[in-house]
């Protein structure tokens, strides 16, 4: 390997390992400076933020079914299937299948997979955060804003735009440290 490759690998190492650290930075600075978190006052979720819960389980809910159709329309368009029983009983082989194929449906299964990863952390944190009266504002960025970020990031990943969907990654991940960062920085101050 050159130092050229070298360089750029460290430079690589350094930005996934600063990356995190940076977001919760910004987070940080928005809910001190721009949401002003105040200590909790455990309570029932005011209206709005309930109205902000069900337009992000809603949302979700539209992406899980996005990559739910999609990943099956994939199988579809290239004669694939999801158990070795459905393999046995349409007579064909995975082994016919084209590379374009896998790549695809590769694709749908990763976009899931790291949907399905964030979804549970963001039901966590966005459930305890709603019942320690948090600002409105905070509510509509962190809580919806995940929703719509997701939304973007499936559709950048099916579309193969890398570019967009690492935005779209860093925008669900700025509102799960959102959260979280509030949450701490509640029960700090």
């Amino acid at each position: 390997m050159n130092s050229d490759e070298e360089a750029r690998r460290r430079r690589g190492r350094i930005f996934v390992l600063a990356y995190p650290f940076a977001l919760l930075g910004i987070c940080i600075v928005l809910n001190v400076f721009v949401f002003r978190i105040q200590p909790p006052e455990i309570a029932l979720p005011d209206e709005n933020t309930v109205m902000a819960l069900v337009a992000a389980a809603v949302l979700l809910l539209i992406n899980h079914t996005w990559l739910m159709t999609t990943t099956e329309l994939t199988r579809g368009r290239f004669g694939m299937y999801a158990t070795p029983e459905e393999w046995r009983a349409s007579g064909r082989k995975r082994e016919d299948t084209v590379r374009e194929g896998w790549d695809e449906l590769e694709r749908r299964h990763n976009a899931h997979r790291n949907t399905t990863e964030n979804t549970i952390y963001f039901v966590f944190v966005a459930s305890v955060f709603a019942i320690v009266s948090p600002p409105v504002s905070a509510v509509l960025v962190w809580i919806v804003g995940f929703a719509v970020a997701r939304l973007g990031y499936t559709y950048s990943y099916l579309a193969g735009k890398d570019g967009l969907r690492g935005l779209f990654m860093s925008l669900s991940l700025l509102c799960l440290f959102g959260i979280a960062s509030g949450l701490v920085l509640g029960f700090l101050a």
